[in-house]
């Protein structure tokens, strides 16, 4: 074969450093619109990014140019720097340093896509590390 094809969904999830509630809804559109276009600008076109006050939650198209670490950890520190900088919230922005990221295959878009929308609601019922633990299992991350 001549060329190269790759089409990698990406799930991304991160929190906010000791999960502090600082994404308010003030704000976070102007935080979600920041992340949309860097991930855009490093050729990595995004299909929903939302969350709640202390994580967010990204589907996006991975650059294979890029590896997933460098993605994510551009996208932190860009964004850590924009919020800090726009005086968005008077204490200090900053993400913790881990993330997680699941690939996504083309079947199960619609499904990531709607439960990345309705955060807010999902949120009533069960907590950010309840969340998180779900994942980890899901994907066979958890201790063996």
């Amino acid at each position: 074969m001549s060329q190269s094809f790759t089409k990698l969904w990406v799930h991304v999830i991160w929190a906010t450093k000791n999960r502090q509630e600082l994404i308010d809804f003030s704000i976070e559109k102007q935080l979600y619109d920041f992340i949309w276009l860097e991930l855009t600008e490093l050729g990595c076109p995004v299909r929903i990014i939302n969350g709640m006050p202390d994580h967010v939650h990204i589907l996006f198209l991975q650059n294979p140019q890029k590896t997933i670490s460098d993605i994510v950890k551009q996208i932190k520190g860009s964004s850590s720097h924009f919020m800090n900088r726009g005086e968005f919230i008077l204490e200090k922005f900053a993400w913790q340093t881990g993330f997680a990221a699941f690939s996504v295959s083309e079947s199960q878009l619609d499904v990531v896509y709607n439960y990345i929308k309705n955060q807010k609601d999902h949120h009533l019922t069960k907590n950010t590390q309840d969340e998180f633990d779900g994942f980890v299992k899901l994907h066979g991350l958890g201790d063996k």
